[in-house]
């Protein structure tokens, strides 16, 4: 994975600025689009900001689309899955503090606790991690009741927002010292 170091780049901080600005005229017409993944949208563009060129992101994209099925899952103990948006931020945050390498022993933990945190304020905020309390659907069983109500347009959209905008925050540090 490489990552360009072109001084003219805008700074890191201002890329993901910029990212959240566009994400407002990104986001809304993938309601419409019936292969949406929360989970690839929130991975992917974190991704994009990272100005990852040597890496195809339909890799990540790929690999990110199955959580937001999981976010679907109910166990028949009542456990639900959680929402694609918080799965591949979590994930983001591995990629982003393990910087260009692989993530260094010492910094494991460190990597858990911004997970941790960064669940913690999206449930504050939101309320559950659970995609089918977040969205209001069983999308096992009500896809298209999620749809025609526009629960992505109305809801999810902005959970990715927010998503993307809290592993900025939570990782600046990161991002300067590993991705600058």
């Amino acid at each position: 994975m490489t990552v360009s170091n072109d001084l003219t780049q805008k700074d890191i901080i201002n890329r993901f600025k910029d990212k959240l600005e566009d994400l407002k005229i990104i986001l809304p017409p993938l309601g419409k689009k019936r292969g949406n993944s929360c989970a690839a949208v929130t991975l992917t563009n974190i991704l994009d900001v990272l100005n990852i060129k040597d890496v195809n992101l339909f890799y990540f994209n790929n690999l990110a689309v199955p959580f937001t099925g999981f976010g679907t899952y109910k166990n028949d103990m009542g456990w639900k899955g959680p929402c694609g948006a918080v799965s591949a931020a979590m994930a983001a945050i591995g990629i982003i503090m393990g910087g260009k390498e692989v993530l260094k022993e010492m910094d494991v933990p460190l990597a858990y606790g911004k997970a941790i945190l960064f669940a913690s304020k999206f449930e504050q905020k939101f309320g559950s991690l659970s995609c089918e309390d977040l969205c209001g659907f069983d999308m096992q069983h009500n896809l298209k009741e999620y749809v025609k109500n526009r629960a992505w347009e109305n809801k999810c959209m902005n959970f990715v927002s927010f998503a993307v905008e809290q592993v900025y925050k939570s990782t600046r540090k990161e991002l300067k010292s590993k991705w600058q």
